[in-house]
């Protein structure tokens, strides 16, 4: 088993709070990054642990990484950090350029703690990796109302229960949500009291093999919406361009590398995640990666992205995500491709890049 795929989206309330704190305290502010000064040649990447950010740690291993810095005569340092919520913590407090993370980590994060981020690269997205399951069988999103759902507040799969009330026709108000560990799911789902819970993988596999259950939502229905990504710090990639481009150009030819008939590059990742390659491949199939360039690109443009962004935010302000001088989801900006700006043009802190992949696209890299 992935031991720490929780790492990808564990945004617990202890988190939450704890970054709350550190907000209050203007710990994570802008300023906190002296690399944005100059330009230089030498830039850290931070990493964690879960199946859409297993090609960065094969990109390392076979000289990928090193081949594309080389290339624009830079040095990437990649950086496995055990603890996910903490490589972004790090990120924001100016110790790394860049770090993977997913579209709402990254809005909740650094862009609410002042850090100016630009996502370079869409990853992947869970396309069955995440669930809302109840006992008993022929249950349906309705019958969630009045329910108990365990899962890691705050995370993604927080989200997810949003989305799936809100297609189901029900209110936040209509569910109580209760706050576990992902290590815990399985272990409680099991236990009498629990009735619902949202998941993901590989605990999910192993609820979803359990009797007298119904899989009532998965992130199959909501496509392109629970999105893992590559972020830099903006000011960083303006003066070096040529980070943003290594970046692009050893994270699509290790993810080619994934994709291919030879396993190898599976088997490492499966190996450095603690998996067997069974079990890692099965995870990469519940997972929708961007293996064009092109495609990744041209989905960044679209409508649908730019709404997955206002879902994103919309949730983020109505948890009090938002930190707690923001008085509505416009406190802070996020600028789409086109220069179009979700929220306060005055005070942008994400924006949506596609151009470096594009010029993986175009061959022009």
């Amino acid at each position: 088993m992935i031991q720490t795929v929780s790492n990808r989206i564990a945004v617990s309330k202890r988190t939450a709070l704890r970054l709350a704190a550190l907000l209050l305290t203007g710990l994570l502010v802008a300023s906190a990054t002296p690399a944005a000064a100059a330009p230089r040649n030498s830039f850290k990447l931070a990493w964690s642990i879960y199946t859409g950010y297993m090609p960065w740690a094969y990109a390392e291993q076979s000289g990928i990484l090193k081949k594309w810095a080389d290339k624009y005569r830079i040095k990437i340092e990649l950086v496995q950090v055990n603890d996910y919520i903490e490589s972004i913590n790090q990120y924001t407090a100016g110790q790394f350029d860049a770090v993977t993370a997913t579209t709402m980590d990254a809005f909740t994060i650094p862009a609410v703690g002042g850090v100016d981020t630009t996502v370079l690269i869409l990853g992947d997205y869970s396309n069955g990796n995440d669930a809302i399951v109840l006992k008993g069988k022929g249950k349906t999103l309705k019958d969630l109302k009045g329910a108990t759902v365990n899962l890691v507040q705050y995370s993604v799969s927080h989200y997810m229960l949003d989305r799936a009330l809100s297609i189901a026709g029900l209110a936040p108000s209509d569910v109580k949500v209760q706050n576990i560990s992902d290590a815990d799911f399985l272990a409680a789902f099991k236990t009498p009291d629990v009735k619902a819970v949202a998941a993901w993988n590989p605990a999910l596999a192993q609820i979803e093999e359990l009797p007298d259950i119904s899989i009532v939502f998965q992130s199959t229905q909501i496509p392109g919406e629970l999105l893992d990504i590559a972020v830099a710090n903006t000011a960083v990639l303006r003066e070096n361009p040529d980070f943003g481009k290594a970046m692009v150009g050893a994270w699509f030819e290790a993810l080619a590398a994934m994709r291919s008939e030879n396993s190898a590059a599976r088997k490492f990742m499966a190996s450095a995640s603690g998996t067997t390659l069974e079990n890692f491949d099965a995870q990469v199939k519940t997972t929708r990666f961007y293996a064009d360039p092109g495609e990744a690109a041209a989905f960044m443009r679209t409508a649908e992205m730019a709404a997955n962004m206002d879902r994103v935010r919309t949730f983020c302000f109505e948890q009090k995500l938002m930190g707690a001088s923001a008085t509505s989801k416009d406190a802070i900006g996020i600028e789409l491709t086109g220069k179009t700006i979700l929220g306060d043009p005055a005070n942008v802190k994400l924006r949506l890049d596609d151009s470096y992949m594009q010029l993986a696209a175009d061959g022009k890299l």
